[in-house]
């Protein structure tokens, strides 16, 4: 996407699609000059691509805010805070555990998600009604794609997406369509996800795939739209918490027939766990435009294999998945990863919060080397440890044990339970600043680092799902492995149908592998809840982390049943990784180097040249922890131990700081949906409710129990 506007343009297009208005108020204000807006292409792609930037800086919806909700309430990922009941944040984490009559519904969110994804509904909105009234709109909409019915469909695509985050998030919201029209009151979400279906099934074919014309991935392109198709039939027929107290007509279908359900709870708290009994209807169109995808993607690759060669100072490389993050880190706008369907582009020095928030710990501050960031995502050790092959090349890209200090030197995490580059275990490593060509140090925040909203490689595992929920084991089978033997040396896992029958079902299978590819990127929790595992999976994570603990306590490790073990002690030392390797930052581990403690795991280390950037570190050498014992476990009293302080490691706590945290790690994970919900089959509250103001607003009640103020 250009990002090079014509500011007197853009500043028009904004007043005369927003009106100025308070978007509290969910209307969708027209266009007041529709003969200036579309006079030309340029100046209705202009008014499109401010829809984009109101999506773009919507950033509780992809990097912080309200992103932090499903990233910390799945049973792979957690918070870097303490668990206290009562605090709003974790309410929403842990399901309200204090029920939701005594939820404060204005300490959550506040208004950001919810109206600023109504503002880029009513920019979308002028656009398609204002395209609609064209007198030769079916001759625009008519044959092979063109620029004007691409800019269309990517109008109706933009609309769609941010009604699929607005019902994921919030359940059943208002149905803003028509341009300046005000809409009060709530509406079905699976009319809402029908209706939107429908639309982009219109559009789709009249859009430009990625490579063709001047698309790329920056702009929601035809194999964007199949797979979001895809992706809201699997919501639309997935499992979710509706509400009991609309009337036993309001759940309707987009042709207004009310609609049955196959509910797996009881009623309480007049809400229900359930999904339409139509869903394999549903699937059915998933699965269509899903094939249409897969078969051709446009210029999107799924890579198999990573094209860079040893690096400059011989830096191993040989990891496709690790090579699709790191293009991502190219610092500007223009670099897109290969595998991205839709992905927003950051400007360098702009704004890019996912990894500040998100990506790799760092203690540091502004102007330090590499500046803060928090890492809200911390990833838990049964998912760590216990759910990747050990040969899985996904693990080290994604998790890293160690963050850095902001001194130009790696740190080594800790399970003790405070923020940024000190505790709470492993974070995600998808997303590290460290990486970067030439990274910013002036403020945390402005990476330039891009996010993938959609990859490649979840079409091919959504359409796994579909083939094996709808009874086609065979061809779920076929693009399962697709994704899962290229996460292999040279493309093959021997162990795949081990792997299926441990998980005990293809379908299974291809749900544990989205968390294996996906953790740290929001996907999991919606995962859960939409399988309907939801109920089951609260049980199992606290049982086994309770397990973890219990290990540690009383053996000093706990055995995870891939061979690993998670020690309460680890030993380490900081070196100098460049004397002797001739780089700071590690990469792929080679295979003869596998017990070399600097290089493995890989994936992690300090930039190479931090002291150019930050002159005050030049002089720092000691940059890189080596680590002794991470998945074996040693002894303290041990000949291994005292030879390895003789060396000069130093015995360092690991697991056994979770024993002075277990409510955090184990007991409370899921703690609003507890084993005695589980046994009564009560419904999980998983939707967000509105503040008082949007509800004033918009005419709507909040369900599920919440108060109204």
């Amino acid at each position: 996407m250009n990002k090079i506007y014509n500011a007197i343009l853009i500043s028009a297009v904004a007043c005369s699609m927003t009106g100025c208005s308070d978007y509290l108020d969910t209307s969708s204000p027209s266009v007041t000059d529709r003969d200036f807006i579309f006079s030309n292409e340029e100046s209705s792609r202009s008014a499109l691509y401010y829809g984009y930037q109101t999506l773009q800086s919507n950033r509780s919806v992809h990097s912080v805010g309200l992103f932090w909700t499903p990233i910390w309430g799945s049973d792979i990922e957690d918070s870097q805070d303490t668990y206290n009941e009562g605090s709003a944040g974790c309410q929403e984490k842990w399901f309200y555990p204090s029920g939701t009559d005594k939820y404060n519904i204005n300490q959550g969110e506040g208004t950001e998600v919810f109206t600023k994804l109504y503002e880029t509904i009513a920019i979308t909105n002028s656009l398609i009604s204002n395209f609609e009234a064209l007198p030769n709109f079916g001759e625009i909409m008519t044959g092979e794609p063109n620029n004007l019915s691409d800019i269309y469909g990517q109008a109706v695509a933009l609309r769609a997406t941010c009604y699929w985050e607005l019902c994921r998030w919030y359940g059943d919201v208002p149905h803003a369509l028509v341009a300046g029209q005000k809409t009060q009151g709530l509406a079905s979400r699976y009319a809402i996800y029908d209706y939107h279906i429908k639309k982009l099934m219109e559009v789709e074919p009249h859009m430009y795939r990625p490579g063709e014309s001047s698309n790329r991935a920056d702009v929601m392109n035809r194999s964007y739209v199949q797979g979001l198709i895809g992706r809201l039939c699997l919501y639309n027929g997935g499992y979710a918490t509706r509400r009991t107290d609309l009337g036993k007509d309001f759940y309707v279908d987009g042709d207004g027939k009310v609609l049955t359900f196959e509910d797996w709870s009881v009623e309480k708290n007049h809400a229900i766990y359930g999904r339409r009994s139509d869903w394999k209807e549903v699937y059915a169109i998933a699965k269509q435009y899903l094939t249409a995808c897969v078969m051709n993607p446009g210029s999107v690759v799924l890579r198999t294999t990573d094209p860079r060669t040893k690096g400059s100072k011989g830096q191993e490389y040989g990891n496709p998945y690790q090579y699709t993050f790191q293009q991502m880190h190219g610092g500007n706008n223009l670099d897109l990863t290969d595998e991205s369907l839709y992905e927003i582009p950051m400007e360098y020095n702009y704004s890019s919060d996912r990894p500040a928030y998100i990506g790799r710990p760092s203690s540091g501050g502004n102007g330090q080397a590499p500046c803060v960031a928090c890492g809200q995502d911390r990833i838990q050790a049964h998912f760590y440890y216990g759910w990747f092959d050990n040969n899985d090349l996904r693990r080290d890209a994604s998790c890293s044990v160690t963050g850095s200090s902001g001194q130009g030197q790696e740190l080594m995490q800790s399970f003790d339970r405070s923020a940024w580059g000190k505790g709470c275990g492993p974070g995600t490593n998808k997303w590290d600043w460290n990486r970067l060509p030439s990274p910013n140090t002036l403020s945390y925040g402005t990476s330039g680092i891009n996010m993938s909203y959609m990859r490649i490689s979840d079409v091919y595992l959504m359409l796994a799902e579909v083939e094996a929920a709808l009874g086609n084991e065979g061809t779920a089978k076929t693009y399962l492995a697709t994704v899962h033997n290229r996460a292999f040396k040279n493309n093959i896992d021997p162990n795949f149908d081990n792997y299926i029958n441990s998980c005990g079902s293809v379908f299974n299978a291809v749900i544990k592998e989205r968390a294996l590819e996906f953790s740290g990127e929001g996907v999991r929790r919606f995962d859960i809840i939409r399988t309907g595992i939801l109920p089951q999976v609260a049980v199992e994570n606290r049982q086994i982390m309770t397990a973890v603990i219990a290990g540690i306590r009383n053996k000093g490790y706990y055995t995870f049943e891939n061979g690993n073990q998670i020690p309460a002690y680890i030993w380490t030392k900081m070196v100098n990784a460049k004397s002797t390797y001739g780089y700071r930052l590690t990469t792929q581990t080679p295979a003869d180097k596998m017990d070399d403690p600097v290089l493995f795991p890989g994936w992690r280390g300090q930039h190479d040249d931090w002291g150019s950037i930050v002159p005050v570190y030049a002089n720092q050498n000691m940059t890189n922890v080596a680590i002794k014992g991470l998945f074996k476990y040693i002894a303290p009293d041990s000949q291994e131990a005292k030879a390895l302080e003789a060396d000069g490691y130093v015995k360092t706590n690991w697991g056994i700081d979770m024993l002075n945290y277990e409510d955090s790690y184990a007991t409370k994970l899921f703690a609003g949906y507890s084993d005695a919900d589980y046994a009564a089959k009560n419904p999980p509250i998983h939707l967000l409710p509105n503040t008082y103001q949007v509800l004033l607003n918009s005419g709507i009640t909040n369900g599920y129990g919440f108060k109204q103020q």
